[in-house]
């Protein structure tokens, strides 16, 4: 863990690079003046064929119970993330983090996956996205099961954009429910290799396509192909289940 000086904004291809290198910032808590960098030794990594979609979550999401669409409030997503709460009284995500995730939202890396119920923002999750590797950063729940469904709704994204990694930073008992596991440093170097491969020409990265969903929902309707701020529109919580079901 290596701290930064206080009161400073990050730029943001320091964090992209960072990023690249299996690094990754955190903050003592909200109000912290600085960051750190952190490695951990070992690297909680979520396979995309081994998510576990349990009965009562594969039921919940065919049931379209919530609403779920992607970069449409990354600003209100990351400051709920942000926020403390009964269920997580301290958060790592400062200032510095917060700024530099909007402006990495900005350039087009950085994304969420909001999940709504009416039109209240019930929970959801943001990340980063470099190459064919999704870092996710935080997730939130503000109703059932709400980080849940944004989390399965986030690998079916991947699944179908291309992706070859997820990786979640440190293992949780809540994430190892859903087909997270512990991989060594080593390890997790060689598929961030991997998913951050030059293409065959050698001309650069490989890069995942996040918004491929709402691509594929646009063409399945006959329409044409959906900017990469569309909701969700015509895919169905079935084609979610669908698309993850030989996963469970």
């Amino acid at each position: 863990m290596r701290p930064m000086a206080p009161d400073f904004d990050l730029d943001p291809q320091t964090v992209l690079r960072a990023y690249a290198s299996g690094i990754f910032p955190m903050a003592d808590d909200r109000d912290a003046p600085s960051i750190y960098w952190v490695e951990p030794k070992l690297r909680g990594v979520l396979p995309l064929d081994g998510f576990h979609l349990s009965r009562s979550l594969r039921k919940l999401i065919a049931s379209d119970r919530y609403r779920v669409t992607a970069d449409v409030a990354f600003e209100d997503i990351i400051e709920l993330c942000a926020q403390s709460a009964s269920d997580r009284p301290e958060t790592w995500i400062n200032g510095t983090i917060e700024r530099a995730f909007l402006r990495l939202h900005e350039m087009g890396f950085a994304h969420s996956v909001e999940v709504w119920d009416g039109d209240r923002l019930a929970g959801g999750l943001y990340g980063l996205a470099l190459g064919q590797a999704f870092f996710g950063e935080s997730m939130v729940s503000r109703a059932p099961s709400a980080s849940k469904v944004a989390l399965a709704w986030l690998v079916a994204r991947l699944k179908v954009g291309g992706f070859r990694l997820l990786d979640c930073q440190f293992q949780t008992d809540h994430l190892a429910t859903m087909g997270a596991v512990e991989i060594p440093r080593e390890a997790y170097s060689a598929l961030l290799s991997d998913a951050l491969g030059i293409d065959s020409a050698g001309t650069g990265l490989v890069s995942g396509a996040f918004d491929a969903l709402d691509r594929r929902g646009a063409l399945a309707a006959g329409a044409a192909p959906a900017p990469a701020d569309t909701v969700s529109g015509p895919v169905s919580g079935k084609d979610i289940v669908q698309l993850l079901g030989h996963t469970s």
